[in-house]
Parts: structure tokens; C-alpha cells; sequence
């Protein structure tokens, strides 16, 4: 499953640097995850970062869109092919 950001986040600003799929940026009044780009950092790292650093725990999984580990792992390798090429 992808993350999302809900209302509660403050803007603070730590999300987005740690991210290592660029998946957050700053929406029109809070910082949203584009879901293509987020894999819950599978590939990366063992847990989200964003989820690590966040102060108000905000950052919460999407059931809408849900994703298996396997989902999440080709995503990034999808990813990383698009960055290499």
C-alpha cells in the first residue's frame, strides 16, 4: 500500500528530504505522496522514512490503494530503471 499525508500534518518540512523515491512535495496547503512514486521505501529501506521522522505521526498507509510488498518492490525497480536511463 502507498502512504498518504493527512490533515494533521504541520508542514515541517522533515518528510520530503528523506524520502528517496521523491514521492513527497508540498501540495496546495500540506505535503502529499504522489503514488506513483511511493513504495513505502521497499528497496530501500526496512521501514517508510517519512514515517520514521515525522513529529505528529501524520503519515498513515492508503487502503485505497493497496500493495503487496512484491507490488512495491517492482515499483522501484521501475523507478530505478527510469532514473538510470
Amino acid at each position: 500500500m502507498s502512504l498518504k499525508i493527512t490533515e494533521d500534518c504541520i508542514n515541517c518540512d522533515v518528510c520530503e528530504p528523506v524520502c528517496p523515491n521523491t514521492a513527497i512535495s508540498l501540495g496546495a496547503e500540506i505535503y502529499e505522496i504522489a503514488l506513483s512514486r511511493c513504495t513505502e521505501c521497499v528497496g530501500h529501506f526496512d521501514l517508510p522514512q517519512c514515517v520514521e521522522v515525522c513529529p505528529v505521526e501524520c503519515i498513515v498507509v492508503e487502503d485505497a490503494h493497496p500493495e503487496s510488498r512484491e507490488q512495491l518492490f517492482a515499483k522501484y525497480q521501475a523507478l530505478i530503471a527510469k532514473n538510470a536511463a
